[in-house]
């Protein structure tokens, strides 16, 4: 896609959610590219696939770096188990979101149509793609510098380290003969293409905690730590086991 003079305002904010000047702008707008708009078999080098490819291993290395340098006591298993939470699909995709790469998506006429610019497969694919562009365009150093940006606050807060806090919490019910959690939506807020969800957690003979989250799910998992932080010390427990 060429970037026509009208574009580069747009590519500009783009850059400035990133937290990357681009050099070459052209990596950024095949980082955009789906597969669907590109016109024949012969040019899908032309989409983010390859990218993607790439970007998907500079994220693994930018996160392990991360996660070495921040919690020095964690052995090997803690700090695998911290990475695969960090740059599994789903936080990829709400990176994605934040960034708001959808509405900057170049796609086939079909694809737009079913709601490509907001699918989180996508979401998550583009992310990892603008990543690999900013490690062509600038190197290791730069894109370390854009994952630090949009990882660090995840990989600090919630302070969650071992196993996810609804499973968690589940077992600290079970452990003192308690009924299973129980989760209910109360509000849900923001556009169709970012939507925000507060979650109430409840257990039997418990004040109920809430959680905000971009999707249930999240919600949910914040709800659980929120309740493990009051009634079961989890940041504490976190700190034991080496967090910093």
């Amino acid at each position: 896609m060429a970037q026509g003079q009208s574009d580069a305002p747009v590519l500009e904010e783009l850059e400035a959610r990133i937290g990357y000047v681009f050099v070459n702008p052209s990596l950024l707008n095949v980082a955009l590219t789906h597969v669907s708009a590109i016109a024949s078999e012969r040019t899908r080098t032309g989409s983010y696939q390859r990218l993607e490819f790439l970007g998907d291993r500079v994220l693994g290395l930018a996160i392990s770096d991360m996660l070495y340098a921040a919690f020095p006591r964690a052995d090997e298993g803690e700090l695998s188990r911290r990475l695969a939470g960090l740059v599994r699909r789903e936080t990829c995709a709400e990176v994605g979101l934040e960034w708001s790469v959808g509405a900057h998506l170049r796609l086939g006429e079909s694809e737009a149509q079913t709601g490509g610019r907001t699918k989180a497969a996508i979401l998550a694919d583009v992310c990892e793609a603008i990543i690999g562009a900013v490690f062509l365009d600038g190197g290791f150093t730069a894109a370390l510098h854009v994952v630090r940006g949009a990882w660090e606050p995840r990989m600090r807060l919630p302070r969650l380290p071992l196993r996810d806090a609804k499973t968690a919490l589940q077992e600290w019910a079970q452990a003192r003969g308690l009924p299973t959690p129980t989760y209910a939506e109360l509000a849900r807020s923001g556009p169709a293409h970012a939507p925000e969800f507060t979650i109430a957690v409840t257990v039997a003979g418990f004040r109920s905690c809430e959680g905000t989250g971009a999707s249930k799910r999240i919600a949910e998992q914040a709800a659980a730590a929120a309740f493990l932080a009051r009634e079961a010390q989890w940041s504490d427990i976190d700190t034991d086991r080496g967090a910093a």
